[in-house]
């Protein structure tokens, strides 16, 4: 039994109620970080209430709240997590814990993904992996964004993607897909790729993009420019959620929570969608990080005491 933190100097102390499961959470397990020591805690999402807060902090003891916890820091697969003070997102009152545990990560990274491109309404743009939980949420700001939107997912998904204004939907294990996005776009190019799979696969879709357009890579990072130079001039950007604790400033950390509430109020109204949650309880948390390693499960796995 670890003895209950105390919060240091702009830190709270939240008790943690839902915690929500990432493929980082298995990454992190699997291939370690550099400031882990022996006896760590894992888990980056997490959903509680505050229990207590450190100097320069002032916030109601029993406020509910969501946060994605720093990669290098104790983490949400505890009873108590010490957490940045600038990093708490309030929960409405309409969003139920298990709900608001499945949204931090996800939420924050497609939000993070979107706002590298510059708004223009009426372009096409691609989302990859739209059957995930950060595909999922991106492709759906995406539309709110104005623009036409052309997504690759398995055929299940298919159906709740079309009904959220998904302009069509590709298999990505049809070998043709990319031939058939080509001829519904016709003469128009994609003014940006959203990619959740991988460097290897964002830099295979390149070609596809207009003059100016803008290659979003999610899952890795494109070292060298795929296309030639003085060709399409296509810009190449990374989405490194965790990076923020290390880099961000006070400007950075206030957008960080207003696109927090903005996600959560969209949340609570019905204008945005979450992937399938399933719910698992904290001792079946070793088999439900290997059933998210493994790819059994398709939808959003949260953890609840």
């Amino acid at each position: 039994m670890r003895p209950r933190p105390v919060p240091a100097p702009g830190e709270v102390l939240v008790a943690n109620r839902a915690v929500g499961l990432n493929p980082v959470d298995w990454k992190m397990i699997e291939w370690g970080h550099v400031a882990w020591s022996p006896g760590h805690v894992p888990g980056v999402d997490g959903v509680g209430v505050v229990v207590a807060t450190g100097a320069g902090i002032r916030l109601p003891i029993g406020l509910r709240i969501a946060y994605h916890q720093s990669l290098a820091c104790n983490g949400s697969f505890a009873e108590f997590t010490c957490i940045d003070g600038r990093s708490i997102l309030p929960i409405p009152g309409g969003v139920e814990n298990v709900v608001a545990a499945a949204l931090s990560c996800p939420g924050l990274t497609a939000w993070q993904a979107l706002r590298k491109v510059p708004r223009r309404i009426t372009r096409d743009v691609l989302v990859t992996g739209a059957g995930g939980a950060v595909g999922f949420i991106l492709a759906q700001l995406a539309v709110c964004n104005g623009w036409r939107v052309w997504v690759t997912a398995a055929p299940t998904h298919r159906g709740a993607l079309l009904a959220l204004g998904i302009t069509d939907v590709f298999d990505y294990r049809d070998p043709e897909w990319k031939n058939k996005l080509s001829e519904s776009l016709g003469p128009r190019r994609l003014y940006a790729i959203f990619d959740t799979v991988s460097g290897e696969h964002a830099q295979s879709l390149a070609s596809m993009l207009s003059y100016n357009g803008h290659l979003v890579c999610i899952q890795d990072r494109i070292e060298e420019n795929p296309v030639p130079a003085f060709t399409t001039a296509i810009s190449l950007h990374e989405v490194a959620l965790n990076s923020v604790y290390l880099n961000a400033t006070d400007e950075d950390w206030r957008e960080w929570r207003s696109a927090g509430a903005e996600l959560f109020q969209m949340l609570e109204i019905g204008g945005l969608q979450l992937s399938p949650i399933e719910t698992r309880s904290f001792d079946a948390l070793p088999l439900a990080l290997t059933e998210l390693q493994s790819g059994a499960h398709k939808g959003k796995l949260v953890v609840v005491p």
